[in-house]
């Protein structure tokens, strides 16, 4: 078979048959990578500042605790709004945000409280603009069925991202200073800008309501809350993204004290896990049903659970890197694998809020968890807390998979409606 032969087999993802969601796709892959350099930076910015790991806790607390308060109001203004202005809004007032961090950086000026006001700013923004994304994914597709395949190349874009920003990350701040990560990251936001700006998107059908915001917000939860497989997925969720994701805040401490290494090694750790969570991104893109996802939801927990305690016992950087790749698939698989079944089953009237809570369990619980984990850090060491983040990770993973037979009886007659499995 010849060249042309084979690249005329090649088949393109059908997300990207749809023009508004191929324009939405370039534009977040290059903001995203501008994104997770300034995480990296971040962090690493904090670490040299403070020289503790209570303060990247607190840092992280800042930065994600807005999330918590703000969230389930955000879904519920957004099942209301126009979420393609929304979503404009929020990546104009983001790159406001990491231009203002880059100036700050840039003039040597920078110090810990401006960081601590800032990353709440972000933390303000992202409560609105998670959610309003994830939302506005069905609006970007022309047919419903591409939908679990557009969540997973979301997935992956992330992921790539994740791969790509914190290995750039490293080398810059190893050579100019991480200063010019943040200036990269605000000046990538021009790209999803641009993208936004180019999209032709239909008007969403909303119906009249005099229902009371409060009273919206009410009927969300008991709606999320109120079905077990659904209340099963966010508690799985919450309970890793409190127990597990603190990992992210230590791993400064990581490179320099435990693996002898600088931010380059900061940089390979960051992009082991980006490049786990790519590789499970893609397994979620070749797959052709939702059918059967809660294995693999069940079992994620535990992939990631025993990274992170390879992770928090190794003193080498490859058995360190090796480690990360689990972390990053394991919990791809289950934030990703959730979304997509909840966006499947989901009423379009109540996505905002039911995306709301789910954004809610991972950036909401995160800060709490990055709080405990730097204090645990203070006491007993990055190794031992990382540790036993990850035991309670598998201990999640068994508690759920002993559910599983009974959540299934619940979500099949769902998928029979859906015309996914027989009558």
């Amino acid at each position: 078979m010849n060249l042309l032969a084979k690249i005329k087999t090649i088949q393109i993802p059908p997300a990207l048959r749809s023009r508004n969601y191929r324009l939405f796709f370039a534009g977040q892959g290059l903001s995203l990578i501008g994104s997770w350099m300034t995480q990296v930076a971040t962090v690493w910015l904090v670490y040299n500042l403070s020289d503790s790991p209570w303060m990247l806790g607190v840092v992280g607390f800042t930065s994600q605790i807005p999330t918590l308060i703000l969230l389930p109001f955000a879904g519920v203004l957004i099942d209301r709004w126009n979420r393609h202005r929304v979503i404009l809004a929020t990546q104009i007032l983001a790159m406001v945000q990491s231009l203002g961090l880059a100036f700050l950086a840039l003039t040597g000026v920078v110090n810990i409280w401006q960081i601590l006001v800032l990353s709440f700013f972000q933390g303000a923004i992202n409560a609105f603009d998670a959610p309003a994304r994830q939302a506005f994914v069905p609006e970007l597709v022309e047919k419903k069925e591409d939908l679990a395949n557009a969540i997973a190349l979301n997935a992956s874009m992330f992921n790539g991202a994740r791969l790509i920003g914190p290995a750039i990350a490293g080398l810059l701040i190893a050579t100019v200073g991480p200063s010019y990560c943040f200036l990269i990251d605000g000046l990538s936001y021009i790209a999803v800008i641009a993208g936004l700006l180019a999209m032709q998107i239909k008007a969403r059908k909303i119906a009249a309501t005099n229902t009371k915001p409060l009273q919206r917000l009410k009927e969300g939860f008991v709606y999320a809350f109120g079905f077990p497989p659904i209340r099963a997925i966010l508690l799985l969720l919450a309970l890793v993204s409190f127990a597990g994701m603190s990992h992210t805040v230590l791993v400064p401490i990581f490179a320099t004290k435990i693996l002898q290494g600088g931010p380059q090694t900061l940089g390979f750790l960051m992009a082991a896990s980006g490049v786990g969570a790519f590789a499970g991104a893609i397994y979620l893109i070749s797959r052709k049903s939702i059918v059967g996802i809660g294995k693999l939801i069940a079992i994620s927990p535990a992939i990631m659970g025993f990274g992170l305690i390879g992770f928090g016992l190794s003193r080498v950087l490859w058995l360190s890197l090796i480690m990360m790749l689990f972390v990053g698939f394991g919990f791809i698989i289950q934030f990703a694998g959730g979304n997509t079944f909840l966006q499947t089953i989901v009423e379009d009237d109540k996505r905002g809020r039911v995306m709301s809570i789910y954004t809610m369990a991972f950036f909401g619980v995160t800060p709490f968890g990055n709080l405990v984990g730097g204090g645990l850090a203070n006491y007993i060491g990055a190794p031992n807390t990382v540790i036993i983040g990850g035991i309670i990770c598998v201990l999640g993973s068994i508690v759920f998979t002993k559910q599983l037979p009974a959540l299934k009886n619940f979500v099949r007659p769902l998928y029979q409606k859906m015309g996914l499995i027989p009558q």
